[in-house]
């Protein structure tokens, strides 16, 4: 359908391979025979976990992000390890970043957050059924949880105070979902 925008790959190198990124630089073809370079991020992917508790309230995390140098409000979020299903990866990453685990999944979405430069993906998933329990954070991880209703975390996406692409994806999947304006695909 729209073959006329492809562009090919001729051949390409490993830029940069770092422990968690790796930078491509591949030499394509654009639709007019011109070639070109491409550079992008290689990412194993990551999951987000939308978490919901019986009364409606969200749980959130606030947690500091070093190449902007400021604390975000996210939810819980994570990479995908070696070989590991997304689903798993969802419930791992609840788990150690939260404490919090469920009693239900649901598959939302998969987003693309930085088509430009990644081929990172996100699969969103919503979590409910919570129940508290003791976190097992990273070595080296450092973050808060705090809770909020759909309502104010739309304030916080209108007003700026979130400005997280997949905090501001998932507010918008939530919001509707609450309203039985939006199913799941």
């Amino acid at each position: 359908m729209d073959s006329q925008l492809n562009e090919t790959r001729i051949d390409g190198e490993l830029a940069y391979d770092g422990g968690f990124l790796k930078v491509s630089r591949d030499r394509v073809r654009l639709p007019n025979d011109a070639v070109t370079f491409r550079e992008y991020i290689r990412h194993p992917g990551a999951v987000v976990v939308l978490p919901v508790f019986d009364d409606g309230r969200v749980l959130l995390e606030r947690q500091f992000r070093y190449p902007l140098n400021r604390v975000f409000v996210e939810f819980p979020a994570g990479k995908i390890d070696p070989g590991e299903e997304p689903l798993a990866c969802a419930k791992r990453e609840l788990q150690e970043e939260t404490g919090y685990t469920a009693a239900s999944w649901q598959f939302i979405s998969t987003i693309h957050n930085a088509i430009a430069y990644s081929d990172e993906h996100l699969d969103m998933f919503v979590a409910r059924g919570l129940t508290a329990g003791p976190r097992k954070l990273d070595e080296g991880e450092f973050l808060d949880i705090f809770t909020a209703t759909i309502p104010e975390l739309m304030e916080m996406v209108r007003s700026g105070q979130v400005t997280d692409v997949k905090t501001i994806i998932g507010a918008f999947w939530l919001d509707k979902l609450a309203a039985g304006d939006w199913a799941p695909a």
